[in-house]
């Protein structure tokens, strides 16, 4: 994946924690952050398209509150 973005330090020390802590490679923590940001987005703005995809047991918010790096 190519660097397209620039994250704050706070930032990445949270996607750090989230990796030891789930396993998940940081890759796969900003995909799923993305995914999950988009389906909201298209959502709210009730666009045409909008994924139909069941969602997640786990929700990207609740994975953050239960590591404790959650707002």
């Amino acid at each position: 994946m190519p660097h397209l973005l620039r994250f704050s330090r706070e930032t990445e020390s949270r996607l750090d924690k989230l990796c030891q802590q789930t396993g998940m490679s940081k890759a796969e923590l900003i995909e799923r952050c993305l995914d999950t940001g988009m389906d909201d987005l298209e959502i709210q703005l009730h666009m045409e398209g909008a994924s139909k995809r069941p969602v997640t047991k786990t929700s990207l918010d609740q994975l953050l509150r239960e590591s404790g790096l959650g707002a």
